[in-house]
C-alpha cells in the first residue's frame, strides 16, 4: 500500500489527526477510510481558500490554507516509501507542489495556484476513491 498504515489505526489514528479532521467520523475508520476523509477534508480547504483569494478575505485565507497544508504534510507524512515505491515518491512530489502553489497563491494574491493544486489533488482523491 502507498501509506504507512501503522499511523492510521485505531487511537493513534484518532491523535495524529485530530489537527487536522475534527468529528466522530475517524473512530473505527479503516485506512483507506482515512486517506479518503484526509482528501474530502483538503479538498473543501482548497475550495474555501480559493474563494477567499477571490473575495480578498485575508483572515479566511490564511485559516483554510493553513488547514490546506496542515492536511498536505499529514498526507505526506503517511506514505510508506518502502512499501510505495515509485508512487509513493511520486505521491509526495505531487504534495509539495501543492504547497508550493498555495504559498505562491498567497505570495501573488491570487486564486490560480490554489485551482492548480486542487486540479492535482482532485485526480489523486478520485483514484484513491476508485481503489475503495
Amino acid at each position: 500500500m502507498f501509506y504507512n498504515h501503522g499511523g492510521f489505526g485505531g487511537t493513534a489514528a484518532a491523535r495524529r489527526y485530530a489537527a487536522v479532521h475534527s468529528g466522530s467520523r475517524i473512530e473505527g475508520a479503516t485506512p483507506h477510510a482515512l486517506v479518503k476523509l484526509l482528501f474530502d477534508e483538503l479538498l473543501l480547504a482548497l475550495d474555501a481558500t480559493a474563494l477567499a483569494e477571490r473575495n480578498g478575505d485575508r483572515l479566511k485565507v490564511s485559516d483554510k490554507q493553513a488547514r490546506a497544508m496542515s492536511i498536505l504534510f499529514a498526507l505526506e507524512s503517511s506514505l510508506d516509501f518502502d512499501k510505495g515505491g515509485d508512487i509513493a515518491t511520486g505521491l509526495a512530489q505531487i504534495y509539495r507542489e501543492a504547497r508550493r502553489l498555495l504559498l505562491a497563491s498567497a505570495k501573488e494574491h491570487d486564486a490560480a495556484p490554489v485551482d492548480q493544486a486542487r486540479l492535482m489533488i482532485g485526480e489523486i482523491a478520485e483514484a484513491w476513491n476508485q481503489i475503495g
